[in-house]
């Protein structure tokens, strides 16, 4: 599982930053967190394959989130083979994306599936899910959750043991499934060890509510917006984003092993005194930067 963050800007991209959007890759999936302007330039310069990308969610339709969207696409089923492509987004999301593919005279379909989500499992399989809760923007915004799901482990010594040999018997103990084998039960709880899943939380463009709280509980990775340092706690409220200080007091009473911050102001040039703000409250606090990689 890694992460690579594609952009950390908030409403207005500096030279250094580009708009909202980072990359989760997790065995064939390709899972892409907003999309904001230059989102596929990103991608080419940070070394992943556009049609790598099988999943979009977007936290809301703010043009810094979005506007990346249209290119993206265009540029993904202008390739052979290209499969078709799910777009999660807030309710309305159907509505706005219409409106910005109809100003386009595009060439060829584009093959998106666009489902409308809040307080909701938007999608579940054997190895994950992504979770979704409704935070607080000046429009319909969601923060998400991918949970990677518990699995077995095996006991490489106690299989050498027993003598099982490499194939689907194997897979039935990693599958929590009891097998026989040589007359006797061999039980998945004596022969596997369960390795919990790892959990990431991207929160961004919203004051600190009770869904941030839920949302974010236990994650290993929290992905938080940072729009303003403290002392602009005001401003953050008005425009319904949290300070750096917010950012790390989610992380602290969620329970959250690791926070990432991103979506800065362009007013700071230097992140580092949003860094030292939120870790006044939450010590393993670290800024985002365009292409940061973050191996899970």
């Amino acid at each position: 599982m890694e992460i690579t963050i594609l952009g950390t800007a908030s409403m207005v991209p500096t030279k250094e930053r580009n708009h909202s959007a980072f990359f989760l890759k997790f065995g064939t999936e390709g899972i892409l967190f907003d999309c904001g302007e230059g989102t596929q330039r990103q991608m080419k310069k940070f070394g992943i394959k556009i049609t790598k990308v099988t999943k979009i969610l977007i936290t809301h339709w703010h043009g810094d989130h979005v506007l990346g969207l249209p290119g993206l696409l265009q540029s993904i089923f202008s390739t052979e083979g290209a499969e078709r492509i799910k777009i999660y987004g807030p309710p309305g999301s159907k509505k706005y994306f219409k409106s910005l593919m109809a100003g386009l005279a595009t060439e060829g379909d584009i093959d998106v599936e666009i489902k409308e989500v809040k307080d909701a499992v938007c999608f579940e399989n054997e190895k994950f899910k992504i979770e979704t809760l409704s935070v607080k923007h000046s429009t319909p915004c969601n923060a998400y959750a991918f949970i990677e799901k518990d699995k077995r482990k095996i006991k490489i010594n106690a299989i050498k043991k027993l003598g099982i040999p490499e194939g689907p018997l194997l897979g039935e103990l990693q599958r929590g499934k009891d097998i026989k084998f040589n007359n006797k039960t061999i039980k998945a709880d004596e022969t596997t060890t369960i390795v919990k899943g790892k959990k990431i939380t991207y929160i961004t463009d919203t004051n600190l509510v009770k869904n941030c709280y839920e949302i974010a509980k236990n994650s290993d990775i929290l992905i938080c917006e940072s729009t303003y340092a403290s002392d602009m706690e005001d401003r953050a409220k008005e425009r319904g984003h949290m300070t750096a200080k917010e950012a790390g007091q989610l992380a602290s009473s969620s329970n959250a092993k690791k926070l990432i911050l991103t979506h800065f102001s362009g007013r700071y040039k230097d992140s580092g005194v949003l860094e030292e703000d939120a870790r006044t409250v939450f010590d393993n606090t670290f800024c985002a930067y365009d292409g940061m990689k973050i191996k899970i």
